[in-house]
């Protein structure tokens, strides 16, 4: 039935490629893909720290109820990082320290509810990675109905099941499965010139005459 139903993921990133990605900052992905990504500004990690990277289980649900999130973690495989769709509502809390307990003890590698958490202390105090769009101390219902493994969309990032989410300070972002290799060969080019230039500002070399040029290509006015 649609709207209520468990799906199987029929592929996903491996983990050489979340490996890969491990090691860069979510901003370098960010810019290498135009800047058209975002898992929008109100997912905001609340764990202790730590990076988010691994293949997505998706979960969508109706807002203030968990039913289908329990079925996901038992769904979910080491590495996994499940991506909860609960609207944006922040009435009721889909998620919290028992069930995060349960996913640190499957393997699962993190989870982001669009939605609320409780249990603040509990996940602030452990670097599991928890992203979330609020807090609240009011409780789920477990009534359904949801869907396991659908596309669903962050503030119009599409997330299909299998796509790489990555995760840091910055938010979120989802690279689409097909587009790894050309996004890990973009970023990583991104990432290492950007690590030179750090190094040429701490010795001084910073090549700041693009600003000039570029305001001269504007017709910017300069006053005499």
């Amino acid at each position: 039935m649609i709207g209520f139903r468990v799906l199987k993921r029929r592929r996903q990133v491996s983990a050489e490629t979340v490996a890969r990605f491990k090691t860069l900052p979510v901003a370098n992905v960010s810019d290498s893909m135009s800047r058209m990504q975002a898992g929008g500004p109100n997912l905001r990690p609340y764990h202790s720290g730590g990076v988010l990277a691994g293949p997505a289980i998706t979960v969508k649900t109706r807002p203030g109820d968990n039913l289908m999130v329990h079925k996901a973690l038992d769904v979910a495989g080491p590495g996994d990082i499940v991506v909860v769709d609960a609207g944006g509502d922040l009435t009721n809390a889909i998620i919290g320290e028992l069930m995060i307990s349960y996913a640190i003890e499957r393997g699962i590698a993190g989870i982001i509810i669009n939605g609320a958490v409780r249990d603040l202390g509990w996940i602030s105090a452990h670097d599991f990675p928890v992203y979330a769009a609020g807090i609240t101390h009011r409780g789920p219902y477990k009534d359904g109905p949801g869907e396991i493994n659908v596309p669903i969309s962050f503030g119009g990032m599409i997330i299909n099941p299998g796509d790489l989410i990555l995760g840091d300070e910055d938010g979120l972002v989802c690279v689409p499965i097909d587009e790894v290799d050309t996004v890990y060969a973009s970023t990583k080019a991104k990432h290492d010139a950007e690590t030179k230039q750090m190094a040429d500002i701490h010795a001084g070399k910073n090549d700041r005459t693009w600003i000039d040029a570029t305001l001269t290509k504007l017709k910017c006015g300069f006053e005499a």
